[in-house]
């Protein structure tokens, strides 16, 4: 079908630079391969954020779609449809003519369809003697069909930045929950300096917003970090304080104690005054040393731990360093670089949404990032890297597995090939 590169609207609407853009990238479309329509519809319904479209202008998109009569959007089929207003209003479920004509616009706009107007204005077909469409007047969907692999890959990054979001909603969460139960510990010794911690807090969590941004929640984050640190650190001095207090009243008792003994043997120490005073040296010797061993053993390591985060992302790396090369401009600085990398690998191992989406639920999203890792790794010697998941899943359910095992097995691997090579 001829359907030509530019064409010009019809009527009173003129033509714009942005117009013009996507007719002429929309042009590559015709040596692209099909592509499943309501497979790419997913995809631009994940991704809508970025394009700037509503929900309501995707509904009239899915009607669109519905008028195209096969299930791939293939080039040499045609991409044209020519649905009336009417039938378009039928399948948005009765939707105003002018609030159809506006979510067309904003479809035209964001470059997802593009207008191929008739003389008149009307859309139509022309079919030759055999039924086959030779020239078509509609909505044109070619710029989906161009934009596919940008669509995808703009969805990715959506996903990708949701469980990185929430990640680190969570260690927020966790950390003002470790700050409100040091402050009830804190408040029994410190009113005051529980009191300020526990304003310090609710200030930054008073400054988020309803649905705050990575931006925002990393920066919040990072105050409170710092306060509980703060809180831990001033709750083992004080801890080491007390400790310290007890153990001088112990040694003052030991110390009566020994004099009680000393004079009641007063004749024998007369009579050996030598050993007498190495006796309560050797005595004065040993309480030190019993002091000191309980002033060693007072430092309690769960204040120090209070919140053990997986920040083991150096060793991941070290264990499965083929991860970094899909990871933004070949690298991978934190967490959020990996959830991007696990999503690309996903997708190239032929893991499942499905089988992702509960392993994340069930491993945790670091983990399944870092399982995905080592299996890239053994990707020659996996048969079903989908399969492989899903049975680790089961296992992690059942409490039967650890990524820490799989890790230190890379880590063995590693060593040894370092060892064959040197």
């Amino acid at each position: 079908m001829d359907r030509g590169i530019v064409t010009t609207p019809f009527g009173r609407r003129s033509m714009t630079l942005g117009m013009l853009a996507h007719q002429l990238s929309s042009a590559s479309a015709v040596d692209d391969g099909s592509v499943d329509k309501w497979k790419l519809f997913r995809t631009v319904c994940a991704a809508k954020t970025s394009l700037g479209v509503s929900d309501r202008s995707l509904a009239v998109l899915n009607a669109l779609l519905s008028f195209y009569p096969k299930a791939e959007l293939d080039p040499a089929a045609g991409l044209v449809v020519f649905p009336s207003n009417a039938q378009l209003s039928l399948r948005t479920h009765g939707m105003a003519e002018t609030t159809l004509r506006r979510h067309l616009t904003a479809l035209v706009e964001a470059g997802l369809i593009l207008r191929r107007d008739s003389p008149n204005g009307k859309r139509y077909a022309r079919r030759d003697r055999k039924g086959a469409i030779g020239q078509a007047f509609g909505f044109d969907l070619a710029p989906m069909l161009a934009r596919a692999s940008e669509f995808a890959a703009e969805a990715s990054r959506l996903e990708a930045d949701r469980r990185y979001l929430q990640v680190m909603r969570e260690r927020l969460s966790l950390c003002r929950r470790d700050i409100v139960k040091l402050v009830e510990l804190l408040r029994q010794s410190d009113v005051l300096k529980a009191e300020e911690a526990e304003t310090q807090c609710q200030a930054v969590y008073t400054a988020l917003s309803r649905k705050p941004l990575i931006t925002e929640v990393e920066r919040a984050l990072a105050v409170l970090s710092a306060l509980r640190d703060n809180l831990t650190n001033y709750l083992e001095n004080l801890l080491k304080t007390q400790n310290t207090a007890a153990n001088e009243r112990q040694y003052e008792r030991h110390i009566q104690s020994s004099e009680s003994d000393y004079q009641s043997e007063s004749e024998n120490a007369c009579e050996r005054p030598e050993a007498a005073f190495s006796d309560l040296a050797g005595t004065k010797t040993s309480c030190t040393a019993d002091d000191d061993t309980v002033a060693g053993s007072a430092k309690s390591p769960g204040l120090s731990r209070l919140h053990d985060h997986i920040g083991a992302l150096p060793v991941v790396l070290k264990a499965c360093p083929q991860i970094r090369d899909y990871g933004p401009a070949g690298r991978i600085a934190n967490w959020r670089d990996m959830f991007l990398a696990a999503t690309v690998v996903r997708t190239m191992l032929g893991v499942s949404p499905e089988a992702y989406d509960e392993a994340c639920t069930v491993l945790g999203p670091e983990t399944t990032a870092t399982v995905l890792a080592c299996l890239l790794e053994r990707s020659e010697h996996i048969h079903s890297a989908g399969g492989y998941l899903r049975d680790l899943t089961r296992r992690a359910r059942n409490q039967t597995f650890t990524v820490s095992a799989m890790l230190s097995a890379r880590l063995r691997a590693q060593a040894g090939v370092v060892a064959v090579s040197g």
